[in-house]
């Protein structure tokens, strides 16, 4: 296989987001070839011996590697700034390798409260069974993630913007202080895309994302991927992923490659969406409040627009009416649909309390502002108009 631009990854974001990684191979196809084998051969036992001592470059075995799965690979990396990446099943096989990667039995890990409830499963009932220990802190308290610090805390994890309730973390603070303490920074970046923030130029160590979200956006596929440093990520994450095995699929891949020709054009659409449509909420007198990063009601909208370039795709806000209210809401809806999912083309809503963020008890449910008004809006592309005029007649019912 081979590759035409042999300065590629120095191009620019939107211009990596069509090329990036693109490599072809004899037949020179147009579009990034799938590769939908479970197996490589060798032209001789040698070779074959070669390979797997690395004395010899080439592909083993679907499990590690394969040729469609590097190019997003090389096509993620060079958009965050990261010196290599890994594909996994899904997002959260994505968290839970990074994690796996970063601790050991007798180690112990910070983390922001407001966490995706799958990912606080992990740090808070899964990790712990294999003697890893946790602490939860408010993620916008930065002296909180220094007093957490343990002479054994080797990672610190959290996502920023947090779903569901939008709160930023300063990143490049955090990471200084991880850093100190010897511990390395995972930042989820999905609600901000790799479009919107740059954790690894705040200074974070590893990048995780649900790929589903934004990058594939059209609602096909799931995809996860994890960013690091190459050291780290071949001494550690590298083995987890071989032998545990939650290997992406080349034709998710590939789909997800197909995804990304559009992303920035999508999530400029979305950002603009998004932000018109919080404003209608901020005026509206069913709502207690609207979340949405660039609104300077925003409780931290000054760190958010030092570390993001735009507010993202997902507005959050409180119903007067609590539960009733949000579903009245919700079932007011006409073109905006009911659903968990987010980052997608399409408008989407959902009620935390009772999907996304439904395993938690009351009292952590209101600790984390999920509260039973709360609906989380992921915008979409549709015209602005029908979207501006679908979220008002809902509001006006949820009234």
């Amino acid at each position: 296989m081979t590759n035409k631009d042999p300065k590629q990854n120095q191009r620019r974001q939107n211009t990596l987001l069509v090329r990036g990684g693109t490599k072809r191979s004899n037949h020179k196809e147009t579009s990034e070839a799938i590769f939908l084998t479970s197996g490589f051969v060798y032209d001789s036992a040698e070779e074959a011996e070669a390979r797997f001592k690395g004395e010899l470059p080439g592909y083993l075995y679907g499990r590690y590697a394969n040729p469609t799965n590097t190019m997003l690979e090389e096509r993620l990396a060079a958009l965050d700034g990261a010196q290599v990446c890994r594909l996994a099943a899904s997002g959260m096989a994505a968290v839970q390798a990074a994690l796996l990667a970063s601790v050991r039995a007798g180690d112990h890990i910070v983390a922001g409260k407001a966490l995706f409830s799958s990912c606080r499963y992990i740090i808070e009932t899964l990790l712990p069974r294999y003697g890893v220990e946790f602490t939860l802190v408010e993620g916008a308290n930065t002296k909180a993630w220094a007093d957490a610090v343990k002479p054994n805390t080797k990672a610190f994890f959290l996502e920023s913007p947090a779903n569901p309730t939008l709160e930023i973390s300063d990143i490049k603070s955090i990471a200084d202080i991880a850093h100190k303490a010897g511990a390395r920074l995972i930042v989820d970046n999905a609600f901000a895309t790799p479009l919107l923030q740059k954790p690894i130029e705040l200074g974070a160590d590893v990048i995780v994302y649900s790929l589903t979200k934004h990058c594939d956006g059209q609602g096909r596929v799931l995809a996860g991927a994890i960013l690091g440093d190459e050291k780290w990520v071949t001494e550690e994450l590298d083995p987890i992923l071989r032998h545990t095995g939650p290997a992406m699929s080349p034709f998710v891949a590939w789909v997800v490659l197909k995804g990304m020709e559009t992303l920035s054009l999508r999530v400029d659409r979305m950002c603009d969406n998004a932000q018109k449509i919080a404003d209608l909420i901020g005026s509206h007198e069913a709502v207690n409040y609207v979340r949405y990063p660039t609104r300077k009601d925003h409780p931290q909208h000054e760190l958010a627009m030092s570390q993001m370039k735009n507010g993202g795709t997902i507005v959050a806000f409180e119903l007067k009416g609590g539960k009733d209210g949000a579903y009245k809401f919700l079932n007011a809806l006409e073109i905006v649909d009911i659903s968990n999912n987010l980052g997608d083309a399409k408008s989407l809503a959902t009620h935390p309390a009772t999907t996304t963020h439904k395993l938690f008890e009351a009292d952590v449910q209101a600790e984390l502002g999920v509260t039973q008004g709360l609906i989380r809006l992921s915008v979409g592309i549709e015209d602005i108009d029908d979207l501006l005029e679908d979220v008002k007649q809902a509001l006006d019912k949820a009234k």
